[in-house]
């Protein structure tokens, strides 16, 4: 059988394990000691671990800046980031944190060295391509969920009725260096864990099924739902392991890979639209709306009756991450979106009411949504039975 062409982005070097996060300033070193370090108030200051970072980079002979988000990033954010900190030499940008952490540490390595606002180079926003330099950046994940410590895009988002969620995005702006310490996800609250595993699951699970999936992500994904069976449940409760916390990490360290190969599907799409116009944590938008969107997909593509490899790759994943039987094709994908429901009430994902979504909003909503690489098509009819499934 012919290979498919592809081509594999990643970071230059990943470093994962317990106490890695402990080499980070060594590790800086390498590239500059004049460090800007972002990281969130509750996440890097609550961890047992931040006080022996904070000595790693001392150790290493590092200058230290240190620069608090408390939310989402916003242009502004990054602005105003990079206006306070451009005359201080700074060689390193260092991000510990979640998601939102690590994006507002990739713009702020990215805008570092131009002389514009961040919103110039936003995909459907700006006017310009971003030329792709850089200060060397280090990302270092307090949760197991985005995988932007292996992705080439930093979300940014304005709330409100006209705001946006888009990424600034070039090949050149991937982490030069991930540093993957489960010890650091250990503290994460439960429910913000289940929610961010959703997250890796839906990102694994889309570059699976996406129409630009190639060999490889399609190996890495496999991998990494496996890694999210049992383990998922397991962190997002009082219980969690290392063993557990190990697997899921190493997961989300997998789904940004592939993602960032392979591109989303509509799940992704909703939660540009609804992210953009709603404070809602992200991995909350994809963990509740996973299971409907799964679903309404299988049900088009059974309808289209030549979708035999589409639908085998969602029997692939039900048997990887449910153990699910492939008797048929038909029945596994059907057996795999009601498993995706339980997972969806097991973890307790809230609804989108709880965040003020209401039916009004449905079709503002389904206006900004794209199915981006989903392999089926699906109507605006299709959607807002998903957004309302979920209300």
């Amino acid at each position: 059988m012919e290979i498919t062409p592809f081509q594999l982005v990643q970071p230059s070097r990943i470093f994962f394990g317990a106490n890695k996060s402990l080499r980070i300033g060594t590790i800086a070193a390498e590239y500059g000691r004049t460090v800007l370090l972002v990281h969130g108030k509750k996440s890097f200051l609550q961890s047992p671990l931040s006080i022996h970072i904070l000595n790693s980079f001392t150790d290493a002979g590092c200058r230290i800046y240190e620069y608090e988000v408390h939310c989402e990033p916003s242009p502004q954010l990054v602005d105003a980031a990079v206006a306070e900190y451009k005359s201080h030499g700074i060689e390193v940008v260092c991000a510990v944190g979640g998601g939102s952490v690590i994006d507002a540490g990739k713009a702020v390595s990215a805008m570092l060295p131009l002389d514009r606002t961040v919103q110039d180079f936003l995909e459907g926003i700006g006017t310009v391509s971003h030329p792709g330099t850089k200060v060397p950046f280090i990302a270092v994940p307090t949760t197991a969920g985005t995988g932007t410590e292996a992705t080439y895009n930093a979300v940014l988002s304005q709330t409100g009725i006209n705001g946006f969620k888009k990424s600034l995005r070039h090949v050149n702006l991937m982490p030069t260096i991930a540093v993957v310490d489960p010890l650091l996800a250990m503290s994460c609250p439960s429910d913000v864990a289940g929610a961010c595993g959703m997250d890796a699951l839906t990102q694994l699970l889309e570059s699976f099924i996406s129409t630009k999936a190639t060999p490889v992500t399609d190996c890495l994904a496999l991998e990494g739902l496996s890694r999210l069976k049992d383990n998922l449940i397991t962190v997002s409760t009082k219980e969690n392991t290392i063993h557990a916390q190990s697997n899921v990490s190493y997961a989300a360290l997998l789904s940004g890979i592939t993602l960032a190969n392979a591109g989303l599907c509509v799940v992704h799409g909703f939660a540009s639209s609804i992210g953009g116009m709603f404070d809602i944590p992200h991995g909350i938008v994809c963990g509740t709306l996973l299971a409907p969107c799964m679903r309404m997909t299988i049900d088009r593509l059974l309808e289209q009756g030549n979708a035999e490899n589409s639908l085998r790759k969602f029997a692939d994943a039900g048997q990887m991450l449910f153990g699910i039987k492939k008797d048929s094709v038909e029945s596994a994908c059907l057996d795999f979106a009601d498993a995706l429901d339980k997972l969806t009430s097991t973890l307790n994902i809230p609804k989108l009411s709880q965040f003020g979504i209401r039916d009004a909003d449905c079709d503002t909503i389904i206006e900004k949504t794209e199915l981006k690489n989903n392999p089926a098509i699906l109507s605006k009819d299709d959607l807002r039975k998903i957004v309302l499934s979920r209300l």
